[in-house]
């Protein structure tokens, strides 16, 4: 008969305090006696042993400990805005729907002779911006 939830979580309370200290020599010793002790497979005995009691920051005001699959997603700034977004747009419905490959390329004349004949009124960092986009990022975009 083998050990309940409660001790099995007892035992690894215990056993993952040493086992995150011991030498590789000896985790192997450690490891082979929960096994049998718990009945674990060694893949998910060596995985519950390292993460145990391990804090994860969900948010700033929650941290879980021991739970390793809620991650805090990591936020990046946009580096395209809004303006960017509306002024592909337009230009994208004047182009008549092309996709971002074939935009891309064409995309810097094509803002400049806009520009030209006053279609677009964009600033000169939003224009920059346009000129570095990739073929990727408009179709995510768009």
């Amino acid at each position: 008969m083998g050990l309940t939830m409660r001790e099995r979580q007892a035992v690894t309370k215990e056993v993952s305090l040493r086992y995150q200290k011991a030498t590789k020599k000896q985790k192997g010793i450690m490891l082979n006696e929960f096994i049998e002790l718990t009945g674990y497979t060694r893949c998910y005995a060596s995985y519950v042993l390292r993460n145990h009691g391990r804090q994860i920051r969900v948010s700033r005001a929650i941290v879980i400990e021991g739970d390793i699959r809620k991650r805090r997603k990591r936020k990046r700034q946009k580096y395209y805005d809004e303006k960017v977004f509306e002024v592909l747009k337009k230009i994208w419905l004047i182009m008549d729907c092309i996709c971002g490959k074939r935009l891309a390329p064409a995309l810097k004349e094509v803002v400049l002779k806009l520009q030209k004949h006053k279609e677009i009124a964009i600033d000169k960092g939003t224009r920059q911006k346009l000129f570095k986009i990739s073929p990727a990022t408009i179709d995510r975009m768009l």
